[in-house]
């Protein structure tokens, strides 16, 4: 099965003709306004948080920090690029563990007493260097957070192929991958978790971060709470239980770090996961016990969908949880779907797999489409909230095109950017500034970026970044890619 290359769609009715052709909605500006008339150019501001455009910086994991959880000089010279970007929203920068056993590899920033002040430091260097780009006082409509997390089931704190999952329920088929058995987290466990994402974010905050992310996305713990549909005790079963964990993370911080503003990245729509079929490709694998539920496997998950024809439906749960944070007090949502570990093609649309993926099952930008369709209905349902969009990466070319349409229109307040900044890292600068893309900077989806952590090593955009191709796992990535593509 085979899918045109982006780069290959040179003109705008190029592009519409084959989104048409395979009935893909995705909908874009054929030319670009600009600036200050760009829509994307726009500032925003809401309850006295001025953010000065629509580009957001999401957050990645590097794995690239030290055994002890501080920042390397490979971490440094990545959140400078976020800094150098243009973008004016910083999703978190990192995804940062809050205790030791919720890392997702032994290189991710943990944040404790004795890192606090390095990760502080992460902050203050990317402020310098957006300064240094865009002048003395440009930091004045410049907000950046750090995402607070614990990976749950994926977690692998001490070898990064061994893994350790703390898992927040069972599950019928991602149990099944973990040969040496996963254990469940009780409810005491989790009672005292809130205490660290709490004394986290006090940190955070020492450290000069204007808001943190309590994470819920991506199958990691925050994520899989919420669909702890069979779990017994006070934080599964009903929605009411299954929310209650986030409930008392944002309820402990506002209690004990009022100044501090919480924001929350949802994977707002899931499938249930995807395994690698003979011939490559991905396919749904669907236990028993999922298909008694309905067919879509709402038994296990959150926000699960059978097809795209009932993607609406499936978000009724995302919505009242979108309706509790409000309630709450949080008024900036990002949203993101599925997971890199059993669907990466629906979290993160690509032509070419990672290490451990398998051949997309779909166009990707069928994926990108969902992605964008799903933050729409949400915003649509949640007119108060302030919305960041995921899943862009993979439009490449198209990228400023289709968010400009999607900002101008209402789908989206914020375009969100992960692995097009590995590679590309100034792309808002760019298109911002009115100067054509450097095609030969953009994201090109060769999954680089997430093999090099599936061996164990750091990840950076190998094939595009001369730093990262001039660095010896260079080398390793790109044998791992060949061998997978004979």
């Amino acid at each position: 099965m085979s899918y045109p290359r982006v780069a290959s769609l040179k003109s705008a009715a190029a592009f519409r003709a084959h989104l048409d052709r395979s009935a893909i909605p995705l909908a874009f500006d054929d030319e670009l306004a600009p600036a200050p008339a760009s829509p994307l150019a726009a500032p925003i501001e809401v309850d006295g948080v001025r953010v000065g455009n629509r580009f957001c910086i999401l957050p990645m994991e590097g794995w690239d920090g030290t055994p002890g959880g501080e920042p390397s000089d490979l971490t440094r010279r990545r959140w400078r690029n976020f800094g150098v970007s243009g973008a004016k929203l910083i999703w978190g920068g990192e995804a940062v563990a809050v205790r030791h056993d919720g890392r997702a590899n032994p290189h991710q920033l943990m944040l404790s007493a004795t890192t606090e002040g390095a990760i502080a430091s992460l902050r203050d260097e990317l402020v310098a260097a957006h300064r240094d780009r865009f002048g003395a006082n440009a930091d004045r409509d410049l907000w950046v957070g750090l995402q607070l997390t614990h990976s749950g089931r994926y977690a692998r704190p001490d070898v990064h192929d061994r893994p350790a999952p703390l898992a927040g329920a069972r599950h019928p088929i991602l149990d099944r991958r973990f040969p040496n058995g996963v254990r469940v987290l009780t409810d005491e466990e989790l009672d005292r978790l809130v205490d660290d994402f709490v004394a986290a974010a006090r940190r955070a905050w020492n450290g000069g971060y204007q808001f943190v992310d309590v994470k819920a996305c991506h199958g990691y713990l925050g994520h899989e709470l919420l669909g702890a549909h069979a779990r017994e005790g006070k934080y599964g079963g009903p929605l009411d239980n299954r929310t209650r964990f986030m409930r008392q993370v944002i309820e402990g911080i506002h209690a004990n770090v009022p100044g501090l503003r919480i924001v929350v990245r949802m994977s707002g729509f899931d499938t249930v996961p995807f395994r690698k079929r003979g011939d490559g490709i991905g396919e749904p694998e669907v236990a028993q016990s999922a298909k008694a539920t309905d067919g879509i496997g709402r038994g296990f998950g959150f926000g699960v969908a059978d097809s795209d024809e009932h993607l609406d439906a499936a978000l009724e749960e995302p919505r009242a949880v979108l309706r509790m944070l409000e309630r709450l007090g949080v008024r900036w949502i990002c949203v993101s779907g599925g997971s890199p570990y059993y669907n990466p093609h629906v979290q993160r649309p690509a032509l070419f797999p990672p290490l451990d993926g398998y051949e997309p099952p779909e166009d990707p930008l069928r994926g990108v489409a969902r992605q964008i369709r799903a933050t729409a209905l949400l915003k649509q349902s949640c007119p108060a909230l302030v919305f960041v969009g995921s899943g862009y990466s993979y439009l490449q070319e198209w990228l400023p095109h289709v968010g400009q349409h999607a900002v101008r229109t209402g789908m989206t307040d914020f375009v969100g950017l992960g692995r097009m900044v590995l590679a590309y890292p100034d792309l808002p600068a760019d298109v911002l500034a009115g100067r054509p893309l450097r095609r030969a900077s953009i994201c090109r989806t060769f999954s680089d970026c997430t093999t090099g952590p599936r061996l164990g090593l750091v990840s950076g955009c190998f094939p595009l970044d001369r730093f990262y191709s001039e660095r010896a796992e260079a080398i390793q990535v790109k044998n791992v890619r060949a061998h997978m593509r004979v």
